[in-house]
């Protein structure tokens, strides 16, 4: 039997720093296109370093992990409550302690994570959420 409480607490853990995660990013945002609208300069051309679009397109994309780690956190914390945490969503089965350590937030057993409905989205896959 996994330990709830031990779970609940790793992911309102987790919870709160992406909570004060997106404040700093969305900051991020707004300074960056503050920054290219008070420019004349030409970055795309900038021999000295990053340009303000591929910053802006960083903190964008940090922005939406952050986002999409904090619904998955949501979501397993919502299992929690529902007494499913900790079950496989595909096949039922007990989700190992281990990858639940690794990954608090999986609705997914090891052996489904990769061919289940929506793990595109899940951390570990293409869009991976570990901001």
């Amino acid at each position: 039997m996994v330990d709830v409480v031990r779970f609940r607490i790793l992911l309102q853990e987790e919870r709160r720093r992406k909570l004060a995660l997106l404040p700093a990013l969305s900051r991020d945002i707004t300074s960056v296109n503050a920054a290219r609208q008070d420019s004349n300069v030409d970055d795309e051309h900038d021999p000295e370093g990053a340009t303000i679009a591929f910053e802006l397109s960083q903190a964008s994309a940090l922005l939406e992990q952050s986002r999409q780690g904090l619904a998955q956190i949501e979501a397993a914390l919502e299992r929690i409550e529902a007494g499913t945490y900790g079950i496989c969503a595909v096949c039922g089965e007990q989700i190992a302690e281990g990858r639940l350590e690794a990954r608090p937030w999986t609705p997914y057993c090891i052996r489904h994570s990769a061919g289940a409905p929506g793990s595109a989205g899940a951390p570990g896959r293409a869009g991976r959420t570990t901001a």
